[in-house]
């Protein structure tokens, strides 16, 4: 009776996930606590991701900063100068480099954070670990390189004098979190979905190059707006085509780092257009993790 007794309590015990070190992760909030408990665990996925670009190169982490400066000056030189981009458009390689940067950094998240459950499939079919740490040490090995970037776009920018007043490089802190937002969420869910559906890492790079060129990074958001007029297209037209968040947080970021813009660069009302769209990106975020966490059951099945 009392080993009958004790199978029994032990059955009515509500479930919790612990790890090697006994901490619980029960019911709400318990996957966030599972994850900051585990970022010493995060933290070398990051790493690991970052020193297997530049395995076996004798210039190592050098070529984080030699690549966005060689990409810098062709852009310049070939749109600019040779394609005759630059024409109409004051420092125009800011300009440039600007868009490619953000948008360079959304890319890479979602494209890394696709093949992310793939990449670890070993680690996956092995061990008990929060799924959600794969496509997180991609987003931030992207953000690493993004950093560098960053640090690069700021040199030119004080090279060229084409930075605008500090309170205007404010605009940097909201074009990167509506990015962030929404290259989680599609990271997080296209991380899922490749998994059961290997397609959809391809469908994913056809939709980056769509959304760069799609986006006013090699052409001002000013030329679609006078294209669009020119084609007869409703207004509600260019309201799409601007609150596309792609869109947004290139005109937000550009705006921190190109002083010779001016407000008929942008759009009205470009702060409430971002605040809008992160609200939308929240929703999709958490959208993204309950089917994220619906299809998670069958990784290892599937890999």
């Amino acid at each position: 009776m009392d080993t009958t007794d004790r199978f029994a309590r032990i059955a009515g015990t509500p479930f919790t996930i612990s790890d090697a070190r006994g901490l619980k992760f029960p019911g709400r909030g318990g996957k966030v606590r599972e994850i900051v408990t585990r970022r010493d665990l995060l933290g070398l996925l990051i790493r690991r991701d970052l020193q297997a670009r530049y395995r076996d190169s004798v210039l190592g982490f050098l070529w984080t900063l030699i690549r966005p400066i060689v990409q810098f000056l062709m852009y310049y030189l070939v749109l600019g100068q040779f394609l005759r981009a630059a024409e109409g458009i004051d420092q125009f390689a800011i300009f440039l480099f600007a868009g490619l940067t953000i948008y360079g950094f959304f890319a890479e998240m979602v494209q890394g954070s696709t093949m992310s459950i793939l990449g670890n499939a070993g680690l996956v079919k092995k061990i008990y670990l929060p799924r959600e740490i794969f496509p997180l040490s991609s987003v931030g090995a992207s953000g690493f390189m993004f950093f560098v970037q960053t640090l690069v776009l700021l040199a030119g920018a004080i090279i060229f004098q084409a930075l605008p007043t500090p309170p205007e490089m404010l605009w940097i802190v909201p074009s990167v979190l509506l990015i962030l937002v929404y290259g989680l969420a599609l990271g997080i869910l296209l991380s899922a979905l490749n998994v059961y559906l290997r397609d959809v890492q391809y469908v994913t790079d056809v939709f980056m190059m769509l959304a760069m060129w799609g986006s006013p990074i090699v052409y001002s958001w000013t030329m679609v707006v006078d294209t669009f007029d020119s084609l007869g297209l409703p207004p509600w037209a260019i309201e799409v085509y601007t609150d596309n968040p792609i869109t947004l947080a290139v005109l937000g970021f550009r705006k921190a780092f190109w002083g010779a813009g001016t407000d008929a660069d942008y759009p009205d009302n470009l702060l409430l257009r971002i605040v809008v769209a992160g609200v939308i990106g929240l929703v999709l975020l958490v959208i993204s993790h309950r089917v994220f966490t619906r299809l998670q059951g069958n990784f290892a099945q599937e890999m």
